[in-house]
């Protein structure tokens, strides 16, 4: 499975030298620009065969980008001229696909781009036009015979976005899609591995499979730090996970009771779960934003969580407050509360702070979250998946991933805020339950 290219390093510098003493100049330097013949291991290049959706589901580091931007080469050669490129935000949009799109040609030879909005064309005639996960109606009305989606499992709108484009996708005698991601349970890319979304051709890699063309020093970290765990399975080896033993939430429920748009609102709070400390080694800042609307069903409207120094946190507290005009800001006391309220008084004095202290352990406060998040009495408007992942992570033995789950308890703190009578009305069977089966266990 391994490229000429690869192949060729791995012969002797003499033994290289000889195999490539037969070509000139002009063929040995157009060799760094052969994709199929010298670069690609083959499992990047397009497959053979009826498909119309090609799913490259790899772990970080496979070579996704590389593949999706030759294929899209390869498209345009073959006659493709209406093409869209769907990258999760704008960013990654303009720094990662059309970046790497207009580095695989020889100097003069590429496309032109013009950003904003990203309408990338070529001497042929084709035109590619980029769009984004965080606006799927973006693609209410433009056609493609070809499109190339990067890490769809992230997107905050994936199935919303899939859809819209699906509509699109009426150009030329056989539209295809290329998708590639690393994996996460979302019901969209089961349904794609699956083959529910139409004739899909999956491609699976791991991390590993190009290690030729990785750093060692990533090799041995991500390797010693992930290996065989949870995180590594799904960012290294790409698997796509089943849901944990005692799992207090399920990648399954979170899909079913999604929204695009919350009711209106009633209350709405930011909810912040600072690190205690600020070194390259810390937590993450668990940064949320939730509202209860009329409905009493609570809504997770923004996960801003980050890594920074106390003022960013706090700067970016204040900036969510005005935002979403929130009621106040939700702080946890126990450790660093005093000082989490100083810093963010500092910027804004007559901000409302709403301290909550912690008298259980995270997993035990996060239950009866979890329990409204089951009867469907909370929804998220559109995906976190890094949220997502920490929640689906929390059993009811404690937490199972990797660091602290910091954007959990931001969000658990914000509704239990946001539908207090409702969690206490929880929080009291559960220990009735508790208490009543004691009860009888003793009698008999």
């Amino acid at each position: 499975m391994q490229s000429v290219a690869e192949q060729l390093a791995r012969l002797t510098p003499s033994e290289c030298r000889a195999a490539l003493s037969v070509l000139t100049d002009a063929e040995a330097e157009a060799l760094l620009y052969d994709w199929r013949g010298f670069n690609a291991r083959p499992d990047q290049v397009a497959p053979e065969g009826d498909w119309d959706i090609w799913l490259a589901l790899a772990g970080r580091g496979w070579g996704k980008t590389e593949a999706g931007a030759q294929w899209i080469r390869e498209q345009v050669n073959n006659g493709a001229r209406s093409i869209a490129l769907i990258a999760e935000t704008q960013k990654d949009l303009e720094e990662v696909m059309v970046k790497r799109l207009l580095g695989i040609y020889p100097p003069g030879e590429g496309p032109k781009v013009r950003y904003k909005p990203v309408r990338i064309t070529w001497p042929c005639g084709a035109v590619a036009l980029g769009y984004n996960g965080t606006e799927p109606d973006q693609l209410r009305g433009p056609e493609f015979d070809t499109a190339w989606i990067d890490e769809l499992a992230k997107y905050r709108y994936a199935r919303e976005t899939w859809d819209m484009l699906q509509f699109g996708m009426r150009s030329g005698d056989h539209p295809k899609v290329m998708v590639t991601t690393t994996p996460r349970p979302i019901e969209l890319i089961k349904a794609l591995a699956s083959g529910a979304e139409g004739k899909v051709h999956v491609t699976r890699g791991r991390t590993l499979d190009n290690r030729s063309n990785l750093a060692p020093g990533f090799i041995e970290k991500v390797t010693a730090r992930y290996g065989s765990s949870r995180l590594g399975r799904q960012e290294l080896d790409a698997e796509i996970l089943g849901d944990l033993p005692g799992a207090l939430w399920t990648q399954t429920n979170l899909d079913i009771y999604r929204v695009k748009e919350p009711v209106d609102l009633g209350r709405v709070v930011v909810s912040i779960d600072p690190a205690i400390t600020n070194t390259e080694d810390s937590d993450e800042h668990g940064l949320v934003v939730a509202g209860i609307g009329a409905d009493q069903t609570g809504y997770l409207l923004e996960d801003a969580s980050l890594t920074g120094s106390p003022m960013e946190w706090a700067k970016a507290a204040i900036t969510l407050t005005k935002k979403y005009s929130a009621d106040g800001v939700v702080v946890e006391v126990n450790q660093g509360g005093d000082m989490v309220a100083h810093t963010l008084r500092t910027i804004a004095p007559m901000l409302n702070i709403i301290e909550v202290r912690a008298t259980r352990g995270k997993h035990v406060r996060a239950a009866p979250i979890a329990s409204l998040y089951e009867q469907g009495r909370i929804r998220h408007v559109g995906g976190f998946h890094k949220l997502e992942n920490q929640m689906t992570q929390m059993t009811n033995e404690g937490y199972q991933g990797e660091g602290s789950p910091d954007r959990v308890d931001a969000m658990v703190w914000a509704f239990t805020e946001l539908m207090p009578d409702m969690v206490d009305t929880i929080a009291d069977a559960s220990r009735f339950v508790i208490a009543g089966t004691s009860k009888g266990w003793m009698g008999r």
